[in-house]
């Protein structure tokens, strides 16, 4: 049996307004903020990296085997690359976008002066009745552009507004939960793992407990570039902890109503030892936690390795379906990763 009662309420609130505060990698600052608060109220000191990361220590029991949560803040999003004659601007993506799975997506364009502009993703020359070969046109970063709610039918227009190339676009995450039980929006991955880690941390504040061991809470902002996993992380760790989306597909054993745990992704295997230590404490606490491995999917885990970190990794997350598009997952793997993890933290 679980040995803490996570608070559904707090982590699916949090998780709307954390989701509600943009956040493309590189323009992390608000998102980055918003958890630092959370933090300060659950009685959690934290410091800002060179990197603009947050890292919390959280004392614990005992010192000699400190450990390490990971959860990255930043998502997909794109920057300007060109203005283009008519006004419009064209996108180069940040990270993984898959392109038309954005067509139609609402957008805002921060200016390097912070002023914010509406507007959404079209299919250049994308009138039905005008352009024959529109349905079948390939969607990418060259045929799709931003169609701004601006008066503006020229470059010169839309310079004269503040608009740059450069500028961050954030697209719409579209947030709902339902009756079922179900989370739709953008950026589940990996926003929900960062509701997750506060719901846990959360739970023991409520239930007077401390961690077993010295542990750092890292939310990283490069995840989706492939080197956020170092940022800020003491040398003395001995295990990691990676929070991130669980892959829902063909072929896979996860689903959206469960918490999975990552054996292997496409840098190799996660650590073993680890592994079967989450494994066997879902077993004690009745958490149905799904073996899996990941067939085009890399972590702040490998990027930790790469950059010679020594500790044990493994990694966890909620099932979710149809990542890096119009993502969705279900409040029972949101529940179980978050009891999973207070689980851990007070396991020595």
């Amino acid at each position: 049996m679980p040995r803490f009662e996570v608070s559904t309420d707090y982590l699916l609130r949090f998780l709307e307004d954390l989701i509600n505060s943009p956040s493309p990698t590189g323009d992390t600052d608000w998102a980055v903020s918003f958890v630092q608060q959370g933090l300060e109220e659950l009685g959690i000191t934290s410091v800002k990296t060179g990197k603009g990361a947050l890292v919390a220590r959280i004392d614990g029991l005992k010192n000699d085997r400190p450990r390490a949560l990971t959860a990255h803040v930043d998502t997909l999003g794109a920057m300007v690359k060109e203005i283009k004659p008519n006004g419009r601007l064209k996108m180069t993506a940040l990270n993984g976008v898959v392109w038309p799975a954005v067509e139609s997506e609402g957008v805002v364009v921060r200016s390097r002066r912070g002023t914010q502009f509406r507007g959404s993703v079209v299919l250049a020359n994308g009138a039905a009745h005008v352009n024959k070969d529109s349905r079948e046109a390939k969607r990418d970063q060259d045929n799709l552009e931003i169609r701004l709610d601006e008066r503006t039918t020229t470059a010169e227009e839309t310079k004269v507004l503040g608009i740059e190339i450069g500028d961050y676009v954030a697209f719409d995450p579209r947030f709902e939960r339902g009756e079922a039980g179900f989370v739709r929006s953008r950026f589940l991955d990996d926003k929900a793992c960062v509701a997750c880690l506060m719901a846990a941390l959360k739970a023991l504040k409520d239930a007077g407990v401390s961690p077993a061991q010295r542990t750092h809470a890292l939310f990283s902002v490069h995840e989706e570039v492939g080197h956020g996993g170092m940022d800020g992380l003491p040398d003395d760790l001995t295990e990691i902890v990676v929070l991130d989306m669980a892959c829902v597909g063909e072929g896979q054993n996860g689903d959206e109503f469960h918490c999975s745990i990552c054996l292997k992704d496409s840098n190799g295997p996660y650590s073993r030892e680890l592994s079967e230590k989450l494994r066997a404490l879902a077993d004690s606490a009745g958490i149905e936690l799904r073996p899996d491995t990941y067939p085009h999917y890399g972590s702040d885990g490998g990027a930790y390795w790469f950059s010679g970190g020594q500790a044990q990794v493994a990694l966890i997350g909620p099932g979710v379906d149809t990542s890096h598009g119009y993502e969705r997952t279900h409040v029972d793997a949101l529940r179980d990763t978050a009891g999973l993890i207070a689980e851990y933290l007070i396991e020595e």
